[in-house]
């Protein structure tokens, strides 16, 4: 019976959230007859640890994948990003010519941003080196030749 339900409410001597057959005497009849024995008991427990490997098959699929949707997203919005930042730093490289080109003239200019932009890269490259030497280094088992 639903709690909106209210004209029988007199015939339901409990609860009125319960269902309807939930205050049977399930007592068994018998003194000697149990109402589960220990093999039932074991069959439920297997069954219920199905039910839920299943559920959570389930869960473990669908959670894969909205990631694997949120990674597309997130690669997508990833390049656009870099090729923004991209277009920013030659613009700004482009700048920095024109800005130095009275200076130095637009040779001296050019060579000027060359030369910082080469030096910026070797920097970069010999960061990365030392990462990668460190990721060598926690995967070397030890033993050098």
């Amino acid at each position: 019976m639903r709690d909106d339900n209210t004209e029988r409410a007199a015939d339901h001597p409990g609860p009125l959230d319960l269902p309807d057959g939930h205050g049977a005497d399930a007592a068994p009849t018998d003194a000697n007859q149990q109402p589960f024995s220990l093999v039932d008991d074991v069959f439920a427990l297997i069954e219920d640890g199905k039910t839920f490997a299943e559920a959570e098959v389930r869960f473990q699929k669908s959670r894969a994948g909205f990631v694997g949707n949120r990674i597309k997203g997130a690669i997508a919005f990833g390049l656009g990003a870099f090729g923004v930042f991209h277009l920013a730093l030659i613009a700004a490289t482009v700048g920095l010519v024109i800005a130095l080109a009275p200076i130095v003239g637009p040779w001296g200019a050019t060579a000027i941003v060359t030369l910082a932009l080469i030096a910026a890269g070797i920097a970069l490259l010999w960061l990365l080196k030392g990462r990668l030497d460190d990721i060598r280094d926690a995967f070397d088992d030890g033993e050098s030749e």
